[in-house]
């Protein structure tokens, strides 16, 4: 199985016979925080790397706009593959306001989105897809998403918070042979979301650590860091890559556009 980190929480995963799924492609880097108008054009975007045509499904992770852009999605799968997604939750306009601007826009690309609750796996081609509880900074609907084919399992964990649901994972199906966690721990200060949380709405390094290692994955793949930081908005750790690789001994960092076998 070999993975392709597309920058910021984007990858492909390929398998033996060269099928392949994409989870969270980002597309348009700018349109995540445009909604701050002026203010966006200071932030640094993320490098990221277009998707490849022609997977047999594409996993969302949750659908805030850096891990749910349509045109990316819409550019990478095939004609009538499907996008699977969190289960949504439902609530008031002001509980939907950050999923809304991704939502519209996926239904608007006309693409076969299947609504998938967690502990539920679905067949694409040669993969298995388990939707798997992830914890999301700001309470919206979210999954980690388990990719097995050929005896291969690779954990991708989109911007899950630290939860206690590593070990049920570990137990139902093993320990994974990549696991692909955030690593930025990127406080929150989100207008809808007051007052805010001290707390990381990510992982941080040193939690994705000790994630990877309850997990007992064979390598810890950093992603979902380097772009993406506003004083009073979005404030990510500093030098989490660095962090990362002295919190864990099993760490393969790689660029975007770049592969790993697993």
């Amino acid at each position: 199985m070999r993975i392709r980190w597309l920058g910021w929480a984007g990858a492909e995963i390929e398998g033996e016979e060269g099928e392949h799924v994409v989870v969270d492609p980002l597309e348009d880097a700018k349109a995540v925080f445009a909604w701050l108008g002026d203010r966006a054009a200071a932030m640094p975007l993320p490098a990221i790397i277009a998707p490849r045509a022609g997977a047999v499904a594409g996993l969302v992770t949750h659908l805030h706009r850096d891990h749910a852009d349509a045109a990316a999605l819409r550019a990478a799968v095939s004609s009538g593959a499907p996008v699977l997604e969190p289960l949504g939750y439902g609530g008031t306009g002001g509980e939907q306001l950050a999923i809304a601007q991704a939502d519209a826009e996926l239904s608007d690309a006309g693409l076969n989105r299947r609504a998938t609750a967690q502990w539920t796996s679905v067949t694409a081609g040669p993969f298995t897809l388990t939707a798997l509880p992830a914890v999301d900074g700001t309470g919206d609907p979210q999954v980690s998403w388990l990719i097995e084919a050929s005896g291969k399992r690779v954990l991708h964990l989109g911007d899950t918070m630290f939860h206690g649901w590593w070990w049920r994972f570990a137990e139902r199906f093993g320990s994974p042979d990549a696991v692909l966690a955030p690593v930025n721990g990127a406080r929150l200060t989100f207008p809808h979301r007051r007052p805010a949380s001290p707390l990381p709405g990510a992982m941080d390094p040193e939690q994705a650590a000790l994630a990877a290692d309850i997990l007992g994955a064979a390598r810890l793949v950093p992603i979902h860091y380097g772009g993406y930081e506003l004083r009073g908005v979005y404030e990510p750790v500093p030098d989490p890559l660095e962090r990362v690789k002295s919190a864990a001994s099993r760490v393969t960092a790689i660029g975007p556009g770049e592969s790993i076998e697993v």
